[in-house]
């Protein structure tokens, strides 16, 4: 199948999110990780995906101290995402640079948005459509988010290719008739957008 169109993850295949290190520089890294296992950050970092507020979800954290802590983590969401993952933003510049339609798809809570685009100016300028989970309440592997995208793009899912790192995301899209990789470095990405006349 030939295709025109990239529509890209964020987390994992651009941003190398890292939530503990929102909190290492005060807390220490194994005190950091010790106060997100103990309010379960995973399981309110998705709902905070899934577009509920920090402020809300904060209610639930019976500790006040540890509910100020994670109140916190959005104006300092760009410690979560320093550097980026290897040889991608060189990629995405590449892309850009010869003109590639492109899109991106991310699970996000939208209030660490802004943050995202501080630390990483190249998200508010590689791309034509962005979906942030956040913002619109669904979230991958959701056929009606990636819809959703495909719709503002005017763009149909045999002219994609969606990159995530998430086995199950892939597999929603290419269910949904985007060709679809499964990512795992930029190297076998490179040559996976080479063999496509991608690149």
């Amino acid at each position: 199948m030939s295709v025109s169109t990239i529509i890209f993850d964020l987390g994992g295949v651009l941003l190398n999110w890292q939530p503990h290190r929102v909190w290492s520089p005060e807390l220490g890294e194994a005190e950091a990780r010790a106060f997100m296992d103990r309010i379960n950050f995973p399981a309110l970092n998705v709902r905070a995906d899934g577009g509920e507020s920090f402020a809300d979800l904060a209610k639930e954290i019976e500790d006040p101290a540890d509910a100020e802590r994670f109140l916190a983590y959005p104006s300092l969401f760009g410690r979560a995402v320093e550097g980026g993952i290897p040889g991608m933003w060189e990629l995405l510049d590449m892309l850009v640079a010869q003109g590639t339609p492109l899109h991106a798809i991310t699970n996000f809570p939208a209030e660490c948005w802004t943050a995202a685009v501080t630390a990483h100016p190249q998200l508010g300028t590689s791309f034509g459509e962005i979906f942030v989970s956040g913002r619109e309440g669904i979230m991958k592997p959701d056929e009606r988010a990636f819809q959703r995208l495909l719709d503002r793009a005017g763009v149909a899912a045999a002219d994609c290719l969606f990159i995530d790192d998430s086995a199950k995301n892939v597999e929603a899209a290419a269910a949904l008739g985007l060709s679809a990789h499964h990512f795992q470095g930029a190297e076998p990405l490179r040559a996976d957008l080479t063999a496509r006349g991608l690149l």
